[in-house]
């Protein structure tokens, strides 16, 4: 996971975010300085909250305030490449593997125990792998928008456009492309904070090389190890929940390999979020706050804790 060249993006950048009082933390892990933001009580059940592409954890500042009121530690990082987080430089520098393993390291870092991981998108490409890779750091998993593909299956036709867009537009307007992912109509200035953490070109690598990454073929190189964790998860016993949006062309019917297959998620409160894009986070953000307090208040809760 070496890397010759990272790009910071300046703090000023950041001075003007809509609902987003919350000041970044750095860690070293993996060679990269990533970032994250938390709210809520120190010893309060820690809740992970990853993003997907090309946002950042700006996508839940209207989860974490209703995710803090509840007593729960909400922990919202930027990955690498993404938000204040360090963006290495290179497009080659970008894999799968490398995703997992900064935020692996990043993981054990900040010691993260007890943890409910509410993932999306790309959040949850990694998210799941981390809970199958280290299931002792997680009492539950919250699935929104997202999956663990193998390439044995095709993605949908809506995907494939996204990638063909992501590779070969000329035009990459990140709060644009968030915006047009969300149900409800983004302010200026909320699609102005989706672009702040992209201030050139160079900054873009991680942004348009990601869809690439996703398994869409049998020999795809990620294969072995999405396998691997869909193993793991065809024997998880803990609480495991899908929230999938009702307007997201993508992920639409993902949730039913999840319930079929994994014991965890056997009685629990599956629901289809209403009125909710791809970015279901922005359209239903205090909706699925609640839902998930809920969730983690019926979680049993051995050994919770994190270091940060």
């Amino acid at each position: 996971m070496s890397v010759e060249r990272v790009l910071r993006v300046p703090e000023e950048r950041f001075a003007a975010l809509p609902d987003f009082p919350w000041t970044p933390r750095y860690t070293e892990a993996g060679g990269l300085r990533i970032a994250h933001v938390q709210d809520g009580p120190a010893d309060g059940p820690p809740v992970l909250l990853l993003h997907g592409e090309p946002s950042w954890s700006f996508l839940y500042r209207h989860m974490i305030p209703g995710l803090a009121a509840a007593g729960l530690r909400a922990i919202a990082p930027d990955l690498p490449g993404f938000g204040r987080s360090d963006k290495p430089a290179a497009a080659s520098d970008y894999s799968y593997a490398n995703l997992v393993g900064w935020m692996s390291a990043w993981v054990e870092a900040i010691d993260l125990r007890g943890a409910t991981l509410f993932c999306q998108d790309w959040g949850s490409l990694v998210g799941l792998r981390l809970a199958a890779e280290q299931p002792h750091r997680f009492a539950g998993i919250v699935l929104a928008n997202g999956g663990l593909p193998t390439g044995a299956t095709p993605l949908p036709p809506a995907f494939r456009l996204w990638r063909a867009f992501a590779r070969h537009s000329p035009w990459f307007p990140i709060g644009r492309i968030v915006a047009a992912g969300c149900s409800r109509r983004l302010r200026p200035a909320e699609i102005a904070a989706y672009d702040a953490p992209f201030p050139s070109r160079e900054h873009l690598v991680a942004a348009r090389r990601l869809p690439s990454l996703v398994p869409t073929r049998p020999d795809d190189p990620a294969r072995a190890a999405n396998e691997r964790a869909w193993a793991v998860f065809e024997r998880w016993d803990k609480p495991f929940l899908t929230l999938f949006g009702d307007r997201d062309p993508i992920t639409r019917g993902g949730q039913r390999p999840w319930i079929e297959r994994v014991p965890g998620a056997a009685g629990q409160p599956h629901a289809i979020v209403p009125r909710a894009g791809h970015f279901l986070q922005e359209d239903q953000g205090p909706w699925l706050a609640e839902r998930v307090a809920a969730f983690v208040r019926a979680t049993p809760a051995p050994g919770r804790g994190a270091g940060v």
